[in-house]
């Protein structure tokens, strides 16, 4: 309850906050985020007061290259009470249920390998992002981000907090730091998760010189039940005698819990070799040199007159500040007073003789004339101010280097009699019915790349780079001893990028890579896209074409897995896998249509197997890697189609999928969002947007999940195997933007309890049931 009028009352304080002492902001087409300053306000009587530059532009940064590339700040209105959600804006993640819980996308083609070899982390990516996810800032003014989503109470209830603070020393020097805390205690027995993370950036931006830094460590602590014992209690409830809280459910494990713990650092740089030529300001930049100039000039005058008022002072007299802001205004104002002409006057006639036959002067017939020179020649030399000197590079030298090094733990303080298939040893620093499983790995990897820039001469058009990469990983793995086995393997790849992205119409890109030495020898990575904009009925069409083909090492710990109850040691063929993807995009009419086709040999993953006994419980658990030596097909095509009329917008996305093997690469047939609300403005500045959301999927048999590997598997149960899906979950919500500020209010799931109630998103792992939630998002500006 406490909770509650807390967060009633910053809602109320942002809902109330003084109109005059903000501005609107919008977005230009660089995704710089700026004021609006088409209103009037109150200044001092002194004219003191000046606006201070508000405004960040931000970018995300190639993690090969270091190239970067023009981001939207996440400060949009639109689907911020989505945010919150682990399923994802669009509900497209399988989850267990409770927010920071491991995630799999049931959309194939959205999946990415995001964390290298280390397959722990990959269920967690919405808080250990990736490089390329992440934007660097820069902005005209010190900016400060609070967001608080909340909902439940002390015992069962969410929180997801994050603060971001961003800064820069000057145009070329900015930095920043954020921290994220998502504390998820669980509407089911034994389901909590705390996700701490902080991270740090800095960038330059020079014209020869550039370089990008960015830091982070995470803590990820989830607690493992097992899934519920019984579907029952949620499908069907009047079979039990009496009725059961969600927390009241019985759980499969109790005191289980995962543990990842992992650093990164990421650093690019680069030095560009060009030429130099001079380009206008942007907006922005020519209001925060106009901002630097007045203050510059305010500064001067009042140092001045605090000079002058000691010097009365040291002289006895006293200091008379009307009189000398008198005399400061009349300064320069006209002729001064007794101000005569040194030497001779010329003679008239002869003066007058003397510039008419004098060629070097230009002739200036009449007033009218004179003045309009003159306000030309001083409009020029106001206009040279906000000229800047911009460096074309032509060619860039370029070095990044990447670090991430992880850690995992399972510990469990008591296991279930039976529970798994195989004990392999029973030494370290659990034993008996605990378990302590835990393995490492860091990596390091360097990249050495010459790039010719596009456009570098006219008979090149196009970006060439060429580049080198080595890469240094290393692993341990528990022996049956209680101590470590360690694993090393290095890596050395060389490739080449060909790439044109400037111009309106045709845009491409091609990337390849080939392994070189150690496990990695013979594999090969192409990539390449390539966009053709087309005006059509007064806006662009742009057609899209994606594809792909990597011969790719499976990962290490699917080679390679020490645990007191799995072992194993494979030799994996390499997977190849092609895809071949096209995308339309038609703003005028909010459409976007995706069709892609993959191939697929010698797909690895997990399968995992187990009894249920009469009870509910689990024995005989066993996880197997598996490898698909044949081929699997897969058929994705997906339609974004928005409609707005007036107030009324329907937003829709659906997905149609068709895997040739569900048995092994399960896929539902069909996915849907659907996002039905009306949008209006209350007393001009209160934006809202208010409506009701639903997510639905078709029944499929699911990917399972395992608790002691933390990782999504095919389900091994044969006929025993079960199927989730074919229930939607419906959202209604008022999410608000004033000025700085947004907020929402919402109630998830608000169909709980109706229809068959098979609200799974992972086998025997419920969804959370009616929930009511809050959120709040401040910017300041400082």
């Amino acid at each position: 309850m406490k909770k509650k009028i807390i967060f009633s009352s910053l809602l109320f304080c942002a809902a109330t906050l003084p109109v005059a002492a903000q501005n609107d902001f919008n977005y230009n087409e660089d995704s710089q985020f700026r004021p609006q300053t088409n209103r009037k306000v109150n200044t001092d009587s002194l004219g003191s007061d000046k606006e201070i530059p508000k405004g960040i532009r931000v970018w995300t940064v190639d993690e090969r290259f270091g190239d970067t590339k023009a981001a939207v700040v996440d400060t949009l209105q639109h689907m911020y009470m989505n945010t919150t959600f682990t399923e994802g804006l669009r509900g497209e993640y399988n989850t267990l249920g409770n927010m920071g819980t491991a995630r799999l996308n049931r959309i194939f083609i959205d999946r990415r390998n995001t964390q290298g070899n280390f397959i722990f982390t990959e269920p967690y990516d919405y808080i250990v992002n990736p490089v390329s996810d992440f934007h660097f800032t820069n902005t005209y003014s010190p900016i400060t981000n609070v967001t608080l989503n909340s909902c439940g109470d002390k015992v069962t209830g969410e929180d997801d907090f994050k603060a971001m603070f961003a800064v820069n020393a000057n145009k070329r020097l900015g930095a920043g730091f954020r921290f994220d805390y998502k504390y998820g205690r669980g509407y089911y027995n034994a389901q909590s998760t705390s996700h701490f993370k902080y991270t740090m950036w800095a960038s330059y931006l020079g014209d020869r010189y550039q370089a990008h830094l960015l830091f982070s460590t995470n803590h990820e602590k989830m607690t493992e039940n097992g899934g519920i014992t019984n579907d029952d209690y949620i499908k069907h409830p009047e079979i039990y005698t009496e009725s059961f809280a969600t927390n009241e459910i019985p759980t499969v494990l109790e005191q289980n819990w995962n543990r990842l713990d992992n650093q990164h650092i990421f650093f690019t740089h680069r030095y560009n070799v060009g030429f130099s030529r001079k380009v206008k300001m942007t907006e922005e930049e020519i209001k925060a040199k106009k901002f630097a100039m007045a203050s510059k000039k305010e500064n001067a005058e009042e140092d001045a007159k605090e000079e002058a008022r000691k010097k009365a002072k040291e002289q006895g007299k006293k200091f008379d500040e009307k009189a000398y802001d008198k005399q400061q205004g009349a300064k320069f104002s006209g002729r001064p007073d007794g101000a005569k002409i040194a030497g001779d006057e010329p003679a008239k006639d002869s003066a007058a003789k003397d510039i008419r036959n004098d060629s070097t002067r230009i002739a200036v017939n009449g007033k009218a004339a004179a003045d309009s020179l003159l306000v030309i020649q001083k409009k020029n030399a106001e206009d040279s101010l906000f000229y800047k000197s911009e460096y074309v590079p032509v060619t860039s030298f370029i070095h990044t280097v990447k670090f991430d090094n992880y850690r995992r733990i399972y510990e469990a303080y008591q296991t279930p009699a039976d529970y798994y298939l195989n004990e392999y040893y029973d030494a370290g620093r659990l034993t008996g019915d605990s378990i302590y499983d835990q393995t490492k790995h860091w990596h390091m990897k360097n990249t050495f790349a010459i790039a010719m820039l596009e456009g570098f001469n006219k008979w090149a058009k196009a970006g060439l780079k060429a580049f080198a990469s080595y890469d240094l990983r290393h692993y341990e793995l528990p022996t049956m001893e209680g101590g470590f086995e360690k694993y090393n393997e290095h890596v050395l790849s060389v490739g080449g990028q060909l790439s044109k992205q400037e111009g309106k119409t045709l845009h491409y890109n091609a990337v390849a890579e080939i392994g070189l030495t150690g496990v990695d020898a013979g594999t090969l990575a192409i990539d390449g896209n390539v966009d053709v904009n087309i005006p059509f009925l007064g806006d662009t069409l742009q057609v899209r074409g994606d594809a792909f083909f990597h011969r790719e090492t499976p990962s290490f710990y699917y080679r390679n897995y020490h645990a007191r109850h799995l072992w194993w040691e494979n030799n994996l063929d390499k997977t190849i896998h092609t895809r071949i993807m096209g995308t339309l995009s038609f703003p005028k009419t909010r459409t976007k249509l995706r069709v892609a086709v993959d191939e697929i040999k010698n797909y690895t993953y997990f399968s995992q197997s187990y009894d249920i006994t009469e009870e509910g419980l689990r024995t005989g658990v066993m996880v197997t890697p598996m490898q698909e030596s044949g081929g699997i097909n897969l058929l994705t095509a997906q339609l974004e189609q928005n409609f707005r009329l007036g107030i009324l917008n329907w937003e829709n996305q659906f997905t149609y999928q068709h895997s040739s093997k569900e048995s092994v690469l399960p896929v539902p047939a069909f996915n849907a969002y659907t996002n039905l609300y009306i949008k209006f403005k209350v007393v001009k500045v209160l934006n809202v947007d208010l409506g009701a959301d639903m997510r639905y999927f078709t029944s499929y048999e699911a990917p399972d999940y395992s608790p002691y590997m933390g990782q999504y598997t095919v389900q091994g149960n044969g006929e025993n195997n079960v199927k989730i899906g074919n229930y939607p979950i419906v959202n209604v919500y008022a999410n608000v933007h004033i000025k700085h500020t947004r907020f929402f209010v919402m109630m998830s799931h608000i169909n709980a309890g109706q229809g068959d109630k098979n609200y799974f998103f992972a086998p025997h792992y419920p969804m959370n049931e009616r929930v009511f939630r809050i959120g709040v998002s401040w910017n300041f500006f400082n």
